[in-house]
């Protein structure tokens, strides 16, 4: 069965990151790994019940978003970044967009208070013939809307 025009396919080697609204544009990368979320369970258990539980969403846990590319001009990008959030954290915004083959935003990953946790580029080797790669591993607050707030 033939797709149609209409049907839009996230590719999985088409994804961009930005933060704070596009100021910074860390441009494409080869690979990240980390968009993901899990949830505590909260087991309640009342005494008059027998052994009946009761389940709870708990805490969501985020992983450590890690970016993978080639070493390139873009790594001038993040190293202006990082100058700027060394030793003087703010919160900050970010997305992961990932693009179909022409080039638009299938899904969006908005995550919440940014903070870099580690740079790396590989070292380098005369007699090797591979690519220098750059990693950049992200800590974050999330991307799903789950604030909770207590009624008033």
């Amino acid at each position: 069965m033939p797709i149609s025009d209409g049907t839009m396919l996230g590719m999985a080697n088409r994804f961009t990151v930005k933060i704070d609204h596009g100021t910074y544009d860390l441009g494409s990368w080869a690979q990240v790994d980390g968009l993901d979320v899990k949830w505590d369970v909260v087991e309640y258990r009342a005494g008059d019940v027998g052994n009946e539980r009761w389940y709870f969403p708990g805490n969501t846990h985020y992983s450590v978003l890690k970016l993978t590319r080639a070493a390139s001009a873009e790594s001038a990008k993040v190293r202006e970044w990082l100058d700027t959030t060394s030793f003087k954290y703010a919160a900050q915004t970010g997305n992961v967009r990932l693009l179909d083959a022409a080039g638009a935003e299938i899904m969006k990953w908005d995550l919440k208070q940014i903070m870099p946790v580690r740079w790396s580029v590989a070292g380098f080797e005369a007699g090797a013939s591979r690519v220098a790669t750059e990693t950049l591993e992200l800590a974050h607050r999330g991307f799903l809307a789950d604030e909770m707030a207590f009624p008033r």
